[in-house]
């Protein structure tokens, strides 16, 4: 990212082994720009350098929106070349960042989360939301379309014809709604989304921390396009962890062939 950040927009506290990064632009009912990408991006890079942090929930300081999508006001000034070249490569890039991250991550969704906003949030492993709620992809009713992936990641959650739905209409659905159709995976009363999504990320940082992520690992490789990263991840990880790797190092540092059994 080349544009400055916005530290203060996304908070990141650590409660034992689970940290919970909050969306705070909350005047702009946390709508994403640059800068506010950028916040994430840093923040994202330090969980995933973070030994400590099993699990992530990602949540909103608003209850009346989880996240209203891109900032209008802010792509609508640019040019298409700088739409190209910045805002829709910075956002994958972000996004990318988010929905590879080594942990497991949840989604606490209150209020809406339409378009920028519910492609950030299909972006985690997990969707927990509170119960009004709301969902949708309005990019057509502002002669757009959706920029960040959720063409892509959409239909492996709903399917293809409930994604041209929310596309084609920009129409929204609610948290019921979304727990039939699977795009979220718990509904909790309003304004209980986080603490729901807290109890999840509990239960999960009790198991073992590296079979939750070979298993992430593994089931995002199974995905049709799913990013080489979580191959080579999980290669890495399971090479790494064989005696042939340990005879491999100690041969380099003593200046000799690997004697391999």
């Amino acid at each position: 990212m080349t544009t400055a950040s916005r530290a203060d927009e996304v908070k990141v506290a650590r409660d034992g082994a689970i940290t919970v990064v909050t969306l705070a632009r909350t005047a702009k009912a946390n709508a994403l720009d640059l800068p506010l990408l950028a916040a994430l991006d840093a923040a994202l890079d330090a969980i995933d350098r973070d030994p400590g942090c099993k699990a992530m929930i990602l949540a909103s300081a608003s209850a009346k929106a989880f996240c209203a999508g891109g900032d209008i006001a802010a792509w609508g000034a640019l040019s298409p070349r700088e739409m190209a070249t910045r805002w829709i490569r910075d956002g994958h890039r972000v996004l990318d960042r988010l929905a590879t991250l080594r942990q497991p991550t949840i989604a606490a969704i209150e209020g809406i989360a339409y378009g920028g906003g519910l492609e950030l949030a299909a972006c985690c492993d997990l969707r927990v939301a509170g119960e009004a709620a709301r969902f949708a992809l309005p990019e057509a009713t502002v002669a757009t379309a959706p920029g960040w992936a959720g063409t892509l990641r959409l239909p492996r959650l709903i399917g293809p014809a409930r994604t041209k739905r929310l596309a084609f209409t920009g129409d929204p659905v609610d948290a019921a709604t979304a727990l039939a159709w699977g795009l979220v995976d718990e509904v909790a009363p309003a304004g209980t989304a986080l603490a729901a999504a807290h109890a999840l990320a509990g239960r999960i940082v009790r198991a073992s921390a590296l079979s939750v992520q070979v298993a992430k690992q593994m089931i995002d490789a199974c995905v049709a396009g799913a990013p080489v990263v979580a191959l080579d991840s999980l290669a890495a990880q399971v090479t790494l962890a064989g005696p042939d790797a340990a005879e491999a190092q100690a041969a380099f540092r003593d200046k000799r062939k690997p004697r391999f059994d």
